[in-house]
């Protein structure tokens, strides 16, 4: 190709030359032919000229000018002659014929042979003042002058020629390579089986091409494309709004605008169309677009779809329902994951016993409807409002309903106006649902682990399809996961249920008989399982009350059991009357060693509990406290004036081996001691300090009796889904000074006398009976003797009238007494023994000082009324 354009420049270039050279040599005649007329014009009109000619020898005047202008011109010759020698053929060379217009006064001009070759030659007649030819001047150039010119413009021509191929090769090599670039090097022969290859699949392929251009007309159509647009033979060059497309198709035709396999119906089909601008690859403004016929991929496409929706269905079912352990909300869950993907109207109906948490059983097919679920106002489907109790609903045995919980299978029925059983279960509800467009129905049987728990109801409204047999798979699907998500919650409130009755039967029913506090509580269980929080008030020897709040580490029937265990060994400790560090000792060596035997087979064991152990005297006013891991207590003055007892912390019961201490601290009368186990203010969007500050809050604003400061705080405080919670308010009284007496004893056996008269004294003052007054004197001889006899240091004895008769005796000795059955021919070892005869309580506390024998008797009616001051 290359070398087909050179040779054809070349040969262009060679004809341009010879004509440009032809051309200089037709334009070197004309220049001969002017510059001879202009020379002989010139010369014919020059100064002089007419004189000369009319004189007797113009050849000899003339002769030099002429010389001189034939030299200055560059002509080949040049002569005037007058009119006689023009008369004569001799004078002037050339054809005789010119002679004529020359005396007529006009110029000549002619190419004629001469001696010197052919010549280009001007005749310019020279006239006188009169119009008088008088003669003629002759100037011509030959034919070989004119070679000359075109000689000095072959160079140019030459170069110009050699321009013109150079710069038309260097064109030709760069289309020659760009024509290479764009064909990959094909040639010819390659390039036309290549277009012949490229229609033919053009219209061989299964796939439609149109291409459009700039001005919406059809540049190009393969067959394909011609058969699904239905196109007519002669469609190419048209416009496409001529071409009568479907609406849709031409918009997105027209358009030129980018579509990925968008479906459009032509017809009876259904096309793919994917279109794209060209100008996007260089090309001139337009589109390409490609059509595929997607009907019966469609058909499977609309089955892949519903198997996609179906799977999402089951898919949200699968997150949406089980959320909580709760039979209600687990059911309402399965009706509103139904609705509307699956339905537009849901029902769900439970056994009664399974809502109790109980195990169902029989065959009975009444129920409570006890969830619903509606995509649009079909409130005559026996709905049950929220928050109502739920309605009671029987089906007759030829309902779904009933045949679905009989066969433990999904039962369709398609068109609910034939449905007979179905309309005669509640005829004026039945009725209320078809004028509202319900129309199909599919039931499925709540199974679970062989038990049936009841039945979910599907309706379908007519806006949607009814029901078919491909849906008794996912209708069975759903209630399936449903049934063991509501099986799972009937366990647990069985469970739950079991759990809180245990331990409420662990916790104290009721306060005892005591008049050092005024006490108001409140427990509530955890809504989400059950906790180890519990509580005592314990009455103890001299009118002393002991408070204990405790929390155990984990939840279910092991923290509840726990929790008992716990609280009756502090019950149990407490009558030994410890001190409160010494008593938490004890529950931590108890707790430490049932944590190893009861938690071994446990998933990771019992971490421990929690413990605080205040006992109040009303007495001295003064609370000694100690904690085992416990929040600390608060204390609410009587001006409402509120602060956290500092008291050390303590390890939790159950860590072992580290000590407990506790803290004395005097309580002003009408305080309220506060404890509380952590859920009340431990919460996960609350900083515990800031709890603790909104409780010191709702302290100081509560008033009134301590039951109804316990409701201000837990209204106050009472958190969402709160763990168990145990507040205890005890508002402190004190025993009057004129209840109380106090002697000190002498080490002198004489002296046992003189206090016994002096406690008759002082019980004739308080108007007791006689009979409590010698059984008084006796039980005091006994302890005063026994204390002089084996204790050291100073001796006391206090009397105490509450809502009985204490008698204390104090002494220096760590040495406790012991109970001894003397014989009958022992003179001692009795002292005690009447002492436990004659009391209705006795006992030993040790304090920092030595120890404390007491004892206890009642008295009458209106000693015990001054409880309620």
């Amino acid at each position: 190709m290359f070398v087909l354009q050179l040779v054809v420049v070349l040969l262009l270039a060679a004809v341009a030359g010879i004509l440009l050279v032809l051309a200089v040599q037709r334009e070197g005649a004309r220049a001969a032919t002017q510059r001879s007329l202009a020379v002989a014009e010139g010369f014919a009109h020059a100064p002089g000229i007419v004189k000369a000619l009319e004189g007797r020898d113009p050849a000899t005047v003339l002769g030099p000018e002429e010389a001189a202008a034939r030299h200055g011109s560059g002509v080949d010759f040049l002569t005037a002659v007058n009119r006689q020698a023009l008369r004569s053929p001799l004078t002037l060379p050339g054809r005789a014929d010119h002679l004529l217009p020359l005396l007529a006064g006009r110029t000549v001009t002619e190419r004629a042979g001469g001696s010197h070759g052919s010549q280009y030659r001007a005749f310019v007649p020279v006239e006188n003042a009169r119009g008088t030819v008088v003669g003629a001047v002759s100037a011509g150039v030959t034919e070989k002058s004119t070679y000359g010119i075109a000689v000095r413009g072959l160079p140019d021509v030459l170069g110009i020629t050699a321009g013109a191929v150079a710069v038309t090769t260097a064109g030709a090599a760069l289309v020659s390579r760009r024509l290479l670039r764009q064909t990959h090097g094909l040639g010819p022969d390659e390039i036309t089986r290549l277009y012949e290859h490229h229609d033919a699949v053009l219209h061989a392929v299964r796939e439609g091409v149109v291409i459009i251009d700039a001005s919406h007309r059809l540049l190009l159509v393969n067959d394909e494309a011609q058969r699904l647009l239905e196109l007519p033979p002669a469609a190419r060059g048209r416009p496409v709004d001529e071409l009568r497309l479907a609406p849709p198709i031409a918009e997105l035709l027209v358009s030129g605008r980018e579509a990925v396999d968008e479906l459009h119906l032509a017809g009876s089909r259904v096309l793919a169309v994917n279109q794209r601008p060209l100008d996007r690859y260089g090309l001139p403004a337009g589109s390409v677009a490609t059509l595929r016929d997607s009907t019966e991929l469609q058909t499977l496409s609309g089955k892949a779809e519903a198997a996609r929706e179906r799977l999402s269905v089951l898919y949200d079912a699968s997150v949406s329902i089980g959320t909580t352990l709760d039979v209600t909300r687990t059911a309402q869950e399965l009706a509103e994951v139904a609705v509307p993907p699956f339905a537009d109207c849901v029902t769900v109906d439970l056994a009664e016993a399974v809502i109790l948490g109980d195990e169902p059983g029989g065959t009975d097919t009444r129920m409570l409807r006890i969830a619903t679920a509606t995509a649009t106002a079909t409130a005559g489907v026996r709905e049950e409002p929220t928050g109502r109790t739920p309605e009671s609903v029987g089906f007759l045995p030829d309902t779904p309903e009933a045949r679905s919980l009989a066969t433990g299978r999904a039962v369709l029925e398609p068109d609910l106006r034939s449905a007979h059983g179905w309309r005669a279960t509640a005829p004026e509800c039945g009725r209320r649902a078809l004028d509202r467009g319900l129309h199909s129905l599919i039931t499925a049987p709540l199974c679970a682990r062989g038990t049936v728990l009841g039945v979910a109801s599907f309706y379908r409204l007519e806006s949607h399809k009814p029901y078919e047999d491909d849906d008794l798979e996912l209708a069975e699907e759903l209630a399936g996961r449903a049934a063991v998500c509501i099986d799972n919650a009937r366990r647990y409130t069985r469970e739950h249920a079991l759990a809180v009755t245990l331990q409420r039967s662990l916790l104290p029913r009721g306060l005892p008989e005591q008049n050092g506090l005024d006490v108001g509580y409140r427990y509530l269980p955890a809504q989400k399982g059950v906790g180890g929080d519990w509580f005592d008030v314990i009455p103890l020897p001299g009118a002393r009350v002991a408070l204990v709040v405790g929390d155990v580490v984990g939840q279910g029937l092991h923290a509840a059991a726990t929790m008992g265990r716990l609280r009756t060994a502090v019950r149990n400790f407490s009558s030994l009357d410890l001190p409160p560090d010494e008593l938490l000792a004890r529950l931590d060596e108890l707790t430490y060693g049932d944590e190893d035997e009861e938690t071994a087979d446990l998933p990771g064991g019992m971490v421990g509990a929690s413990c605080l152990y205040a006992v109040y005297d009303p007495v001295e006013r003064r609370c000694t406290l100690a904690r085992a891991g416990h929040l600390p207590p608060a204390l609410v003055l009587p001006d409402r004036t509120v602060e956290y007892l500092e008291l050390p912390a303590g390890p939790l019961l159950g860590v072992g081996g580290l000590p407990f201490e506790s803290m004395d601290r005097d309580i002003p009368e009408g305080s309220e001691i506060v404890l509380y186990t952590d859920g009340l203010v431990e919460h996960r969007e609350g900083d515990l300090d800031d709890r603790l500050g909104l409780l010191a809050g709702a302290l100081s604003r509560a008033d009134g009796e301590p039951d109804e400061v316990c409701g201000a705080v837990l209204d106050a405080l009472l958190p969402e889904n709160h763990d168990d919670i145990a507040l205890l308010v005890a508002r402190t009284r004190v025993v009057p000074e004129d209840r109380i007496a106090c002697w000190d004893v002498p080490r002198d056996p004489a002296a046992v006398g003189r206090i016994r008269t002096a406690v008759a004294d002082r019980l004739d003052a308080w108007g007791l009976p006689e009979d409590i007054g010698f059984v008084t004197e006796l039980v005091l001889s006994e302890l005063i003797t026994n204390a002089l006899r084996h204790a050291e240091g100073p001796i006391g004895v206090r009397l105490v009238l509450d809502r009985r008769l204490i008698c204390e005796v104090s002494d220096g000795s760590s040495t406790a007494p012991h109970l001894r059955y003397a014989e009958a021919t022992d003179e001692g070892g009795r002292g005690l023994f009447l002492v436990a005869q004659l009391a209705e309580r006795w006992g030993t506390r040790y304090t920092p000082q030595g120890k404390v024998i007491w004892s206890e008797q009642p008295v009458p009616g209106p000693a015990q009324g001054r409880e309620g001051r």
